[in-house]
């Protein structure tokens, strides 16, 4: 894997004012180079800060906040003393972590025993109403299809005409010449990382983001460029700026309530990502798996709505099944230029020929139907998210989690970096849960965090908070980073 140390990062760096924008008000904290020093610490270890990042100079940083040089520089010194800064002569100050900031192996999932509860996957189960129903439609489809090789490298032309309906739909005329089945949107991400970059690539992600894409990103040995994501959204400049200095040759993004945080970037942002990206040649690769979660606000359309017509050669949409309907039908799909998808499907020969036709055949009938599964599936999930906010209000109430307008789950602020430990002990109370350094882009970012689905029901989620109620109140957690569990 290629190494990310501070000489890889070269060009990267933080300006004063961005900084200063990212700060709290530090006027009447004193030691103001001690509060200073835990302010950065604090962007760092939540991720709003990337690591091997160059910090601003001394006496830029102290014209911006007002302070004396020798506060700056006494901040500088708490940094690099505690690990979390490193400087070079002729190269500035690094933003870092401590050598035991560092996640280990993965672990294996609970066993399915009625008492254990899991809270590591943001996905939901498929009532069994529905799915009888749609056996009872494809069976008789299937029949047609036995006499033939079974193989449909783009996906059966019904699926992939369906899912081309859709985004017309939704506001973007689309062909099924433009829709390639996959096996999962896992596997279109994986594909589309292994046509269009090389070993040793850039890639600009989100932190946090989703850890199965940043699994398969460094998996495919390229490197990550992380740029800050909060409740409050993506800041611009720092996107701006990245793009800029980096060039990456692509970038993965989840507009539509992200995951995990929940946020919704704004139309207008949607559009100036969309000329950055054109402008430095970057592919962008947005990911839509949780577009139909819409909670308080309507369903956004689709990313490239926001491009001017020939101006979305560039995107590359990732769509999946998993989130909105059931994801044990491993149905996802990739939405692109018709050239891109052929050549994107001789790619996945290499890799499992095709897709199961009898999961095609009952994604079908189902996709036909995805509005009218839709409203009662939003209405549970609203009142299971409202079950599990009360819950933490009543058993957890110095925890902090600011609700998403859709999506599947709560990114919680614990209040201190404690949740790797936490979810380490909860797993001895049969609960498993995830914390937040599992989804940041630097090892050991986010540790402050969980992500708590509201997937499962009312009764359910109570349970779990009150078992990791239970964990805080046995004794105090160390707060370091250990080993990421199996997350979906």
């Amino acid at each position: 894997m290629p190494d990310t140390s501070m000489a890889d990062s070269a060009g990267r760096s933080v300006t004063p004012r961005q900084l200063a924008a990212l700060l709290p008000d530090l006027s009447k904290s004193r030691p103001a180079y001690r509060h200073l020093a835990q302010a950065i610490r604090s962007l760092i270890l939540e991720g709003r800060l990337a690591l091997h990042v160059r910090l601003p100079a001394e006496r830029e940083l102290a014209g911006v906040l007002t302070l004396s040089r020798p506060t700056i520089t006494a901040a500088y010194d708490l940094l690099r003393g505690s690990g979390y800064a490193r400087s070079r002569r002729g190269s500035g100050t690094w933003t870092m972590l401590p050598d035991g900031l560092r996640p280990a192996g993965a672990r294996q999932p609970l066993s399915p025993e009625d008492e254990n509860i899991d809270l590591a996957a943001a996905a939901l189960g498929l009532p069994e109403t529905m799915l009888t129903e749609a056996l009872a439609q494809c069976g008789p489809l299937l029949t047609q299809h036995v006499h033939t090789p079974g193989y449909h490298p783009f996906g059966l032309l019904g699926l992939r005409s369906a899912i081309a309906d859709r985004y017309t739909q939704r506001g973007v005329p689309t062909l099924p010449d433009q829709i390639l089945v996959t096996s999962g949107a896992q596997q279109g991400l994986v594909l589309t990382l292994s046509l269009l970059a090389s070993r040793g690539d850039r890639v600009l992600v989100e932190n946090p983001t989703y850890p199965n894409a940043l699994d398969a990103i460094r998996r495919a040995r390229l490197r990550t460029t992380p740029v800050p994501v909060a409740e409050s959204g993506w800041d611009e400049e720092i996107l701006q700026a990245t793009l800029r200095q980096t060039l990456p040759r692509l970038a993965y993004l989840i507009p539509d309530f992200q995951n995990p945080v929940g946020c919704l970037m704004p139309d207008e942002q949607r559009g100036e990502v969309l000329r950055a990206t054109s402008r430095t040649g970057t592919w962008l690769i947005i990911d839509e798996t949780l577009a139909d979660i819409a909670l308080d606000v309507p369903a956004p359309p689709p990313f490239v709505a926001h491009a001017g017509p020939g101006k979305a050669e560039h995107v590359i949409t990732v769509g999946s099944m998993s989130k909105s309907h059931w994801g044990g039908l491993r149905i996802g799909w990739l939405r692109a230029t018709p050239r891109l998808i052929t050549k994107l499907a001789q790619l996945r020969v290499s890799m499992d020929m095709a897709g199961s036709v009898m999961d095609q055949l009952l994604a079908t009938s189902l996709i036909v139907r995805t509005d009218e599964i839709l409203l009662p599936r939003l209405a549970q999930i609203r009142l299971q998210r409202a079950a599990l906010l009360t819950a933490m209000a009543r058993h957890l109430p110095r925890w902090r989690a600011q609700v998403p307008p859709g999506g599947l789950s709560l990114w919680v602020d614990l209040g201190e970096p404690i949740a790797s430990s936490l979810a380490d002990r909860v797993l001895a109370k049969g609960v498993r849960i995830e914390g937040g350094a599992r989804f940041g882009a630097d090892p050991g970012t986010h540790d402050n965090r969980l992500r708590i689905p509201y997937t499962l029901p009312p009764e359910t989620l109570e349970e779990a908070v009150r078992r990791l109620a239970s964990v805080l109140a046995d004794g105090p957690l160390c707060s370091t980073v250990a080993s990421p569990h199996w997350v979906a």
